[in-house]
């Protein structure tokens, strides 16, 4: 039987090609739907937030937000360096870092972490400890197509929430496709969902089966 962990959401803007890059996503909408669910904790990868620490480094540091989720940034590499800025941006109760075993003692480190797996971060056990540590009930999954894979790959998603735009993204964005560049496995999609939105979006909602029940 799995171990229990969060209930995990991905969430993520694409274009009707499948990118999130190369196009100019609406961006107020996809955060206003993000609050259709009470996560606790926001997963993200630390390509993700490395792509934020220019604008992070002369944004306003108003300080934690003490309703907010808790940011989990899986930085197996210790690449992350904003962590101060990270926790104090206005969105986050918290910051916490998921590293292995082997990740590097050097650079900056916040002052939580959850460390799981040898070379890399184990992800199964990175949830559960989130569950059982800092009693997180819901994930919401606002990273890059790798993380997102490597989820989807392992079991480790609940439910896959597409804010779909009326564009294609062609060669920008060919390389970001949402799931990540890796071949991932079929599944057969339970529609929980779909919604028309104004401006020609649409916005579509899945449960993923649990590994093994929904093979194709």
């Amino acid at each position: 039987m799995a171990a229990p962990r969060p209930h995990v959401v991905v969430h993520v803007a694409v274009s009707l090609d499948g990118a999130t890059t190369g196009f100019e996503p609406d961006v107020g909408r996809f955060y206003a739907l993000a609050r259709t669910w009470p996560e606790d904790v926001t997963l993200a990868g630390a390509d993700t937030i490395l792509a934020q620490e220019k604008a992070l480094t002369h944004a306003p540091r108003p300080g934690p937000a003490s309703d907010g989720p808790l940011l989990a940034v899986v930085d197996g590499q210790a690449r992350v360096r904003q962590w101060d800025a990270l926790r104090d941006c206005g969105y986050w109760s918290g910051v916490l870092a998921l590293r292995a075993t082997a990740t590097p003692a050097t650079g900056a480190r916040p002052a939580r972490e959850i460390v799981t797996g040898e070379e890399r971060v184990d992800l199964a056990a990175a949830l559960g400890a989130l569950r059982d540590v800092e009693g997180a009930r819901v994930a919401r999954v606002d990273s890059g197509g790798a993380l997102i894979g490597a989820l989807l790959a392992r079991g480790l998603v609940d439910e896959v929430s597409l804010l779909v735009h009326p564009c294609l993204a062609g060669a920008g964005g060919r390389h970001r496709v949402w799931h990540g560049p890796e071949p991932v496995a079929a599944l057969a999609l339970e529609q929980v969902a779909s919604e028309a939105l104004d401006d020609g979006l649409v916005w579509l909602r899945y449960r993923v089966p649990p590994v093994g029940a929904g093979s194709l």
